[in-house]
This record gives structure tokens, C-alpha cells and sequence, in this order.
């Protein structure tokens, strides 16, 4: 086996035994259906395929919502990546997407992602799309004591990062603060055709959930 090849499975064993037990929607079978979507993407667009495994694996690994801070899950991944004989370009390369491939309420914008951060962004959104997106979104407002739905309540605009994680939000009202722009924000047009499907499927499950609220259906 390769370096590469040997360094993938550590990290495929490592994220295993920290998110196995996860219940916000961020465990290990989310983190299983990212990596092979961005390596499909990958492929697709010809994209350095041992960056977007390594960084897809270990993207939420440094998750704010799983860690004291934000700059705490990054040093947990920086320090996995030296221990495990990650070469310092690499290393640099994979912190950089998984710090600023997240969504963060629509605010980073501004940073540019290499091809290998487009690809892995794109990975983790569409896995916030469809019917995976719906479960996880009830998942984590479960996990997060956030209600399903409140007619009173309507969608914020122009999110600060403290407004998007502040909690005053339903199940329902995070289809249109996130789930609802995620078609339009894919970077790869491989992507974006598989976003396209999945988006219609939101529209029609909230067609469905607003009839079934006024018991019309």
C-alpha cells in the first residue's frame, strides 16, 4: 500500500471512532456519503482525489457544533494530520477547505476555495439536499431542541454568523435560511445536476408538509 492509501484508512478508522455515536446528523454515515460524493465529483471534474477523500473525511471532525470552538476542531485536525505523516503542502491544503467550505449562514462567500474545496463543498451540501437533507435537518433540530414548525415565525435575511447559530429558528424555517439556497451556490456542474433533483424534492415535501399543517391533505 501507498502512503496515501495507508493514510486514508488511519483517517477512515479515526473519523469512525469519534462520530459513530453521533446524533445531530453530523456521524459517521454523513461523513460516508460526503467522501463518495466528492470523489464521484472528484472524478468528474479532475480534481486531486487523495485531497478530497482526506478532507471530506475529516471535515467535521472540526465542526464548531461538535467542539469547544471552531479553532479547537481545526487544531484537532491539524494535529492529526501531522501525526499522521501529512506533508505540510497537503496539510495546509486540506485546512484551508475544511475551514472555509461551510455554509456559516450564507457568510463566506468571499473566500475562494481551490478545485479540491469546490468539490468537498459541494459533496457536503448535497448531502443537505433531498431526502438525506430533510432527515438530517429534523435530526438536528431534534438534537438542538429547535421546534418543527411556527407559522409565526418567517426566514431572516442577511444572517450574521451569531444570528444563523443563535437557535431562533424552526425545522421548517432552516429550509429557507439554508437548504433552499444550496442549488445555487454549487461550484461544479456535475453538482449542480445532481443538486437540481434533490431541490425539487425539498419543494415537494414542503408543498406536502404545509397541506398535511392545514390538514387540507
Amino acid at each position: 500500500m501507498t502512503d496515501k492509501t495507508i493514510i486514508l484508512e488511519k483517517a477512515r478508522a479515526y473519523v469512525l471512532q469519534e462520530l459513530k455515536d453521533e446524533t445531530s446528523g453530523h456521524d459517521w454515515w454523513h461523513i460516508h456519503r460526503v467522501t463518495q460524493n466528492a470523489l464521484h465529483i472528484a472524478q468528474e471534474e479532475g480534481a486531486d482525489l487523495f485531497i478530497c477523500e482526506l478532507a471530506a473525511l475529516l471535515h467535521d471532525i472540526a465542526d464548531a457544533k461538535l467542539n469547544e470552538s471552531e479553532a479547537a476542531g481545526l487544531q484537532k485536525v491539524q494535529d492529526w494530520l501531522i501525526r499522521n505523516g501529512v506533508s505540510p503542502n497537503d496539510r495546509d491544503h486540506i485546512l484551508h477547505i475544511i475551514q472555509y467550505m461551510s455554509f456559516k449562514g450564507g457568510t463566506q462567500t468571499h473566500i475562494s476555495l481551490s478545485l479540491e474545496g469546490q468539490v468537498v463543498q459541494d459533496a457536503d451540501r448535497l448531502d443537505a439536499l433531498g431526502a438525506i437533507g430533510i432527515a438530517r435537518t429534523m435530526a438536528y433540530s431534534g438534537h438542538a431542541g429547535r421546534p418543527i414548525h411556527d407559522p409565526a415565525r418567517k426566514p431572516r435575511e442577511q444572517l450574521s454568523l451569531e444570528d444563523y447559530r443563535s437557535g431562533q429558528d424552526t425545522a421548517i424555517l432552516h429550509f429557507y435560511e439554508k437548504l433552499l439556497k444550496l442549488k445555487d451556490g454549487m461550484n461544479t456542474a456535475y453538482a449542480k445536476k445532481l443538486a437540481q433533483g434533490r431541490h425539487q424534492f425539498l419543494e415537494t415535501y414542503l408543498e406536502q408538509f404545509y397541506a398535511e399543517w392545514e390538514a387540507e391533505r
